[in-house]
């Protein structure tokens, strides 16, 4: 995570016209139309709002007021939870990491941590700690997914392992996590979850399986565990091939805008950017617009990607470069240097079409935008 106080940077100050816009209520929205999906009162699933990799890519700090009706939030390690708490956060935080050394159980040193048991070391490192609280525990079994977790066979006796813990006043309650391979799937969590139920029956503890595209494709299963885990959607990002964000009635939290900064006048026969990756067929204008990969857009993104200059929707030409790409001008006849550009997020521009173009996901896109591109606050007067 960037340092919490780092300085708000916006365009106006900035001579380069990029810039993302982060808009927190649009996270608010989202989290309340997650909510809607879950049966209401007593007994009903708690939400992790998931917010590793700096709350993909939107930053913690900025995004956490819209968080507050989370019941927690889920980060990827202890300093990223350590942070959450620097910036006010005091509910529970879950850590998907665990604990990746011994020495991490120092960093142990506040109330309600939930951390995620992938491996048999895990628990031996917290037998021997000096912890400062004491942790509730997530086993995570290895699923159909196969990256961290306990196999079948492995899982049981990691319990009685973790509740030997528990037992020592070394570690608070003891849960059940699960992570689908295919929950984007509408048969993709049936014998998943079927396996899983096997292993766990039986023992004690919370349940908790669902990450965003579970929560909203297979919503009776989410409503029958105590904490579910959506991430991707919180930031207004459809999970689905075959469902939009709009469809779903999620809003995008992140946009990226430019500028128009050149254009240039191609004739048929002629490549446009590195390696003429585009050749022009006929006589073609062509827009340069400031932002590349070094700023976090994808170098691979093929000819076709869309964008929109000025309202119109047209396409990326060439391969893009470190800090500029060229895009189609014949849409747009109008188009003068400083025309607007939305690269994604607004304008009806969804960062998955962009993701899907450029055979990526919106998650990719979402975190690996640059610390080089300076961010606004939607509602902020932050300049022109």
């Amino acid at each position: 995570m960037p340092p919490v106080n780092a300085p708000y940077r916006p365009e106006g100050l900035i001579a380069r016209p990029l810039h993302a816009r982060i808009d927190a209520g649009a996270v608010s929205h989202n989290l309340a139309r997650l909510r809607a999906t879950l049966p209401a009162g007593p007994g009903a699933p708690r939400l992790w709002a998931t917010v590793k990799a700096d709350a993909y890519g939107h930053g913690v700090a900025r995004i956490l007021p819209a968080l507050r009706g989370a019941d927690g939030l889920a980060v990827l390690h202890l300093n990223e939870a350590r942070a959450c708490r620097r910036i006010g956060w005091n509910g529970p935080i879950l850590v998907y990491g665990g604990l990746y050394s011994p020495a991490d159980a120092l960093l142990l040193d506040s109330l309600d941590l939930h951390l995620v048991i992938t491996h048999a070391a895990q628990l031996e490192w917290l037998a021997h700690a000096p912890l400062a609280e004491r942790p509730a525990l997530w086993l995570r079994y290895a699923g159909d997914i196969h990256h961290t977790g306990f196999s079948a066979d492995d899982y049981r006796p990691a319990f009685e392992a973790a509740c030997a813990l528990a037992r020592r006043g070394l570690a608070g309650e003891i849960g059940h996590l699960n992570h689908y391979a295919r929950a984007d799937e509408s048969d993709g969590v049936d014998a998943a979850d079927a396996a899983f139920r096997a292993v766990i029956a039986g023992l004690p503890g919370p349940v908790s399986t669902s990450n965003s595209a579970a929560l909203l494709r297979h919503g009776a299963r989410a409503a029958g565990t105590q904490w579910v885990r959506p991430g991707l959607a919180l930031y207004g990002a459809s999970p689905f091939a075959d469902l939009s964000a709009a469809q779903l009635d999620l809003r995008p939290a992140m946009s990226l805008h430019s500028q128009i900064v050149g254009i240039q006048r191609v004739q048929a026969g002629a490549g446009v950017g590195y390696s003429g990756a585009f050749m022009a067929p006929a006589a073609t204008t062509v827009g340069i617009v400031t932002c590349g990969y070094a700023d976090g857009y994808p170098r691979h993104a093929p000819t076709g990607t869309p964008v929109i200059v000025d309202g119109v929707r047209t396409r990326l030409l060439g391969r893009v470069s470190m800090d500029m790409m060229a895009v189609d001008l014949g849409p747009v006849p109008h188009a003068c240097i400083g025309a607007p550009v939305t690269l994604w997020g607004a304008s009806g521009l969804a960062v998955e079409d962009v993701a899907a173009s450029a055979g990526t996901i919106a998650a990719e896109l979402l975190t690996g935008l640059s610390a080089r591109v300076p961010v606004q606050l939607a509602g902020r007067d932050a300049g022109p």
